[in-house]
């Protein structure tokens, strides 16, 4: 019998055999074509880096000093468009701006406000006027300020205020680097303008008495000034601390992104912050000058218990007639910059200047 080939089965057979053939080839192509692709891709990602690095390399290599703004912040300005040799522009028209040099090459922006009572006289009056003023035996009030903005910042133009209705003068500086302040922040070259400032205004003022008004960042500048004052046989007629923090080193952000800065800081800056203390809680006990502290129980920078220890070591080392504390209440919500709106300000601190000038 004859057998019957069926040409199906054998077509079917070579199709298959085709098919395979060229899956495989196929599979080969693709997989050629995958490597290809992942090598251009490595290559391009390369050549990406390198631009970019190259294009990152100025600003790497100024990455430390962009950090450092975040230590003092004293890039930042408010009012953001002013002019600070015109502070009659925000109405301190009792007040002259002055440029003075602690050192050659170094020129720091300083406001001098005279008290209340001479706004009248010292209309149209030149810095000749404004020098021979301070010796008119009204204390006189050094400023000194926290880490970011400039003396034209509101907060600190309600201060001057505050001191200049109470009959104070008040000189108000812009630490270096900050506002039109001439060089670059450091501890100890904010503490050598401080002690610099402190004397020149003792040479000025004949027989007045000078305070030292610090706050924020500035009282660990105040309290370092008293210090370095006093090693050198000199002390500081009296303090007076607002906002004030125990030392840098001690200082825990409470938010997560302050957090974060801060470790960033202290990676990349470690030397310069390993030398940057501003040592209030120990300052104080070494300190003999009368002491005031001003704190807002609602302070979100730094917290009320810092002061009372601090209050508490200095009343172990002075009496509590020459070490006083003030509180102001949190729901009143002056947080950390706002005890100038207290109108019981004026009295707390024209009675503090008082006593202190009878112990004097």
């Amino acid at each position: 019998m004859r057998k019957r080939v069926r040409p199906t089965e054998h077509s079917d057979g070579e199709n298959v055999s085709s098919s395979s053939r060229m899956q495989t080839k196929t599979t080969v192509c693709q997989e050629k074509k995958g490597l290809a692709s992942k090598f251009w891709f490595w290559v391009k990602s390369g050549a990406f880096a390198l631009c970019a690095i190259f294009i990152m390399m100025p600003i790497l290599e100024e990455l430390p000093e962009i950090i450092r703004q975040r230590v003092y912040y004293h890039r930042i300005r408010a009012p953001f468009v002013f002019d600070l040799s015109h502070p009659a522009e925000l109405a301190l028209n009792h007040t002259i701006n002055m440029y003075l040099e602690p050192e050659e090459g170094i020129s720091l922006g300083i406001w001098h406000t005279v008290p209340d009572d001479k706004w009248k006289e010292a209309q149209g009056k030149d810095s000749a006027w404004y020098h021979s003023s301070l010796k008119d035996g009204s204390p006189v009030i050094i400023y000194l300020h926290g880490k970011t903005q400039t003396r034209a910042a509101k907060h600190r133009i309600g201060v001057v205020n505050v001191l200049s209705s109470i009959g104070c003068h008040v000189l108000s500086m812009d630490y270096r680097g900050f506002g039109d302040s001439t060089g670059k922040p450091t501890e100890e070259v904010l503490t050598e303008d401080a002690v610099w400032l402190h004397r020149w205004a003792k040479e000025h003022s004949g027989g007045s008495r000078v305070l030292i008004w610090g706050h924020s960042l500035g009282t660990g500048v105040a309290t370092n000034t008293a210090v370095r004052l006093m090693e050198q046989g000199v002390l500081v007629d009296a303090v007076i601390l607002e906002g004030s923090f125990k030392n840098v080193r001690m200082y825990r952000p409470q938010n997560p992104f302050d957090r974060y800065s801060q470790t960033i800081k202290r990676l990349i800056l470690r030397d310069e912050l390993d030398d940057m203390i501003f040592p209030n809680d120990e300052n104080v006990k070494k300190m003999r000058s009368p002491l005031l502290f001003l704190h807002s129980e609602d302070d979100h920078l730094t917290t009320l218990r810092n002061a009372e220890q601090m209050y508490q070591a200095a009343l172990n080392v002075q009496d509590d007639e020459r070490v006083r504390m003030v509180t102001f209440e949190g729901f009143l919500g002056y947080l950390h910059n706002g005890l100038y709106k207290d109108p019981r300000l004026p009295a707390i601190i024209k009675n503090f200047v008082l006593t202190t000038e009878e112990m004097s």
